[in-house]
């Protein structure tokens, strides 16, 4: 079983920053990527950044030189430094893995974490 533990949402005002971190845990044999989302009310949920295993990054294009994915040596927490927010922000934020597990290859998510941008 895998896990997949989000932190450090919460509200911020437009123009700070919060860093969301995601804990994966549970039997994995490998993980191809590691990757955040995002659903905002009445919208469809969106990817906002990945990281693959080795190390390359992809963004949204609207949040290039504002969001920043991250890791750490074990490759098995990611991190999303978010700077300059602005109220469209808002949104419940999913931390997303595709790797291989007992299992076989699967896409496993969080809870989610409540990010909220005030104007």
């Amino acid at each position: 079983q895998v896990q997949l533990v989000e932190s450090g949402g919460g509200l911020v005002q437009a123009g700070g920053s919060l860093r969301l971190s995601c804990a994966a845990s549970g039997i994995i044999f490998s993980i191809n990527t590691m990757a955040w989302y995002r659903q905002a009310p009445g919208k469809q949920r969106e990817l906002v950044a990945e990281i693959t295993s080795g190390g390359t990054t992809n963004y949204a294009d609207s949040l290039k030189g504002r969001f920043t994915i991250s890791r750490d040596n074990a490759k098995t927490t990611v991190y999303l430094q978010m700077n300059n927010m602005k109220p469209e922000d808002t949104a419940v934020y999913y931390c997303n893995l595709d790797g291989r597990t007992r299992g076989g290859r699967g896409t496993y998510w969080g809870q989610g974490t409540q990010v909220t941008v005030s104007s």
